[in-house]
């Protein structure tokens, strides 16, 4: 029962900042209804401004993870401003443009960050990167404990700004029906650019809290791509909520698989539920609160 209970913790506390991701995702998604697969590669960018602050700056991963937002929030808003809004004004054969769009986004930082820090496998040590607390004859790694706090900050805070602001009004607004925010004087153009900085910003906060548990390097960004996306499935596509509740089963699964089959097979846990969920589960978590 001990082992039990400290693989549903430790999945969790993963789940938490896999959430910060995925909300990332699920806001794009939500606003533009198109699925961002450069998503994955910006967690990478975001890791790799955070491991350079570390190396070159000395400064905590956690420090630098403001940065990696910063740094995130802007490439986030060049690849929308200068990117994809002009791709949504030209006519095309292909809908799926943008979509096709982000793809070559990936490619092109994830090739970058090859060139610039090869191909090799790089981690953040600190002090803390491998302590532990015990609480009832569990351990409970540190750093794990500090994102979960973390990630527990930054989604209390997406929801006051969405719920409280007027431009968070604003995105939701867009987000439910873009013609009738543009109607009401939203600009739909400016929203988009925002709400994608901040989606950015979110991915690489959620990939910095990671960084002191994970290895790091360039295909790093596919790993979290499938992981966003099947959190965004599982969670009901367009459902912050939904999104939350999804990286805490997908978490607590890869903690489980990990413990009783093998840490081998643990992404390949997260793979058979999102057939499942599509088989099954098409509208994801959300299906429930419909009936």
């Amino acid at each position: 029962m001990v082992l039990f209970g400290q693989s549903v913790v430790s999945g969790v506390l993963l789940g938490s900042m896999y959430a910060l991701i995925a909300l990332g995702m699920t806001l794009i998604m939500g606003v533009m209804k198109i699925i961002n697969l450069a998503h994955g590669a910006i967690v990478m960018v975001g890791m790799y401004v955070t491991y350079v602050c570390f190396q070159q700056f000395g400064l905590d991963p956690y420090i630098g993870m403001f940065v990696a937002m910063f740094v995130a929030f802007l490439l986030g808003c060049l690849i929308q401003k200068y990117m994809i809004n002009i791709l949504v004004k030209v006519e095309s054969i292909l809908p799926q443009n943008q979509v096709l769009l982000t793809i070559g986004v990936m490619l092109v930082l994830t090739e970058i960050a090859r060139l610039i820090f090869k191909s090799d496998y790089r981690s953040v040590a600190t002090g803390y990167s491998s302590n532990t607390i015990f609480v009832a004859d569990m351990s409970i790694s540190v750093p794990m404990l500090i994102g979960f706090f973390i990630a527990i900050v930054f989604t209390t805070l997406l929801h006051l700004f969405l719920t409280k602001t007027d431009l968070g009004k604003s995105i939701r607004a867009t987000a439910q029906d873009r013609d009738a925010a543009v109607y009401m004087g939203v600009n739909a153009s400016k929203i988009t650019v925002i709400t994608f900085g901040i989606g950015s910003a979110l991915a690489a906060a959620g990939g910095s809290l990671l960084l002191p548990i994970f290895y790091l390097y360039p295909d790093v960004g596919q790993l979290f791509n499938a992981k966003s996306f099947i959190i965004t499935i599982l969670g009901g596509m367009g459902s912050t909520m939904g999104a939350i509740i999804g990286a805490i089963i997908l978490g607590t699964a890869e903690s489980l698989g990990a413990t009783y089959i093998s840490m081998g097979y643990k992404d390949l846990v997260g793979l058979i539920m999102f057939i499942l969920v599509l088989l099954f589960l098409p509208g994801g978590l959300r299906s429930f609160v419909r009936r």
